[in-house]
């Protein structure tokens, strides 16, 4: 069980489209590793921001969770409602497990254990995700083109950061401003 999990973490870090295209990475227990997997990059991420800032590592591991529906709602949504291609036919549930076995190069984020090695490793881990994403999205749904697969995981990330930040600031907005 161990082994199989190391061996899904380290062909998605490996960037191996085979991760996805083989169906005994998607068996009964993938949602179970694809949430672990999602549970971890959270507590990474913040035993690296916690080389500048304490971060509270257990709302990181909740937040991981968070994110990774949200990624995967619209995902599927994008790529398997709005935009199919004439062979994409994939549950939620693929969709989810390949956006949590995706997001295995942010492990490497246990590594950003200075200052100055923060900063470079979460933006390396990031832009390997984005394109773990974008390997995994084009085999599970079956596209034809890399450019449809990135357009894909693009415009999702767009949405989520437009609605980030418009929460942040409608928070930002209701804090008390003393006035002198």
């Amino acid at each position: 069980m161990f082994g199989e999990f190391l061996n899904i973490v380290f062909k998605s870090i490996k960037l191996d489209k085979s991760l996805y295209t083989d169906n005994r990475n998607f068996g009964e227990a993938s949602i179970y590793f694809a949430g672990l997997i999602m549970i971890l990059d959270g507590v990474a991420g913040a035993v690296a921001a916690n080389t500048i800032m304490k971060t509270a590592i257990g709302m990181s591991g909740l937040t991981a969770i968070l994110t990774w529906f949200v990624w995967a709602i619209f995902i599927y949504v994008i790529g398997v409602k709005l935009f199919p291609d004439k062979q994409t036919k994939v549950p939620f549930k693929k969709v989810l497990t390949a956006v949590g076995y995706a997001h295995a190069p942010g492990l490497l984020r246990f590594f950003a254990v200075t200052p100055e090695l923060m900063i470079p490793i979460i933006f390396l881990t990031q832009f390997w995700i984005f394109a773990a994403l974008i390997i995994s999205i084009k085999q599970i749904l079956n596209l034809k083109s890399n450019l449809k697969s990135f357009g894909i995981v693009f415009l999702s990330f767009l949405i989520i950061a437009f609605l980030s930040i418009s929460f942040v600031m409608s928070r930002m907005n209701m804090m008390p401003v003393n006035h002198i």
